[in-house]
């Protein structure tokens, strides 16, 4: 992903709020007309937000680039020789519902934060002081302006190259199928087809799907591949998550640790996640104030 460092800067000087100093003048009436002129968002137009430092390491740390080159490189030096490996599997057992020998070799991606970059919906959140919602997110889908993650499209095309299919599983409502879709070929992903996208709301028969897991679209890959890698920055990319607080998630990953790095590979996301409402008891109707005191709460000090 290319960064253009001066607007960057200037972007997060407006959602910081800092305004630029007034030079100094003995009359304060002769300065006011300048300040005026020149004077960014006032502090009060940008209401605090936890979110602002997350989004702001997102867009601008070398640090959070390289954390994605280093994992989409390393994946990339495994994977054919996981393709030679013809026991090598990476669903969990409870997903993994068809035998897989002499199946089409896979990878498989989460979309949003694991290869496409949407922290410009995250900056107008913290803007305009808002939340996450549906409509704008939508909104948001349909540009199909999201930027490609560093790293992301060299390995999928070196994935296609060899023969393996790249399955997108993602949590964007199934009928922005075409916008993702675009978006993501827009940026130079290989996508084989309508197949390749497994939005919410696609259909298993036999499988009830719970919220938003993936199990489901899972399992419908393990009829058709023998699945080499996934990826994903949250737990319920990999494994489902049926209880969803800190015991239940260490407990769902728990089998599969020997798989960091070699069968999964979990990309950094501080911005949103399952571990966030892990923190107030999944209670989203909690007013934000409460909730931000509830992670306070809940933060080490020694």
């Amino acid at each position: 992903m290319s960064k253009s460092l001066p607007a960057l800067t200037g972007a997060l000087l407006l959602l910081c709020g800092c305004a630029s100093q007034v030079p100094h003048s003995s009359s304060p009436a002769a300065s006011a007309p300048a300040a005026a002129a020149s004077a960014p968002t006032p502090v009060a137009a940008t209401p605090a937000d936890d979110n602002l430092n997350a989004v702001a390491w997102t867009q601008t740390a070398v640090e959070h680039d390289l954390i994605y080159l280093e994992t989409y490189r390393n994946a990339q030096t495994q994977l054919l020789g996981a393709l030679k490996d013809k026991q090598w599997d990476a669903l969990p057992k409870d997903d993994r519902i068809a035998p897989y020998k002499g199946l089409k070799p896979a990878v498989i991606l989460d979309i949003d934060e694991t290869a496409l970059d949407n922290s410009p919906y995250q900056a107008r959140l913290i803007r305009n002081g808002g939340e996450y919602n549906e409509a704008d997110w939508a909104a948001w889908c349909k540009e199909e302006r999201a930027r490609a993650l560093p790293g992301a499209v060299a390995f999928t095309q070196f994935a296609a190259k060899h023969g393996i299919a790249v399955i997108y599983i993602s949590n964007r409502s199934q009928d922005l199928d075409t916008a993702t879709i675009d978006n993501l070929r827009k940026v130079g992903f290989p996508v084989s087809g309508p197949d390749a996208f497994l939005g919410l709301g696609t259909i298993l028969r036999g499988c009830d799907q719970v919220g938003t897991e993936k199990n489901c679209r899972r399992q419908l890959v393990s009829q058709h591949y023998r699945v080499l890698m996934q990826f994903g920055d949250q737990l319920g990319d990999f494994v489902s998550v049926l209880t969803n607080t800190d015991a239940g998630r260490a407990q769902a990953i728990a089998p599969y640790m020997n798989w960091i790095g070699t069968r999964w590979f979990v990309l950094p996301n501080p911005t949103y996640g399952s571990w966030e409402p892990a923190l107030f008891n999944n209670e989203w109707g909690t007013p934000r104030d409460q909730r931000r005191r509830q992670k306070i709460d809940l933060l080490r000090i020694d």
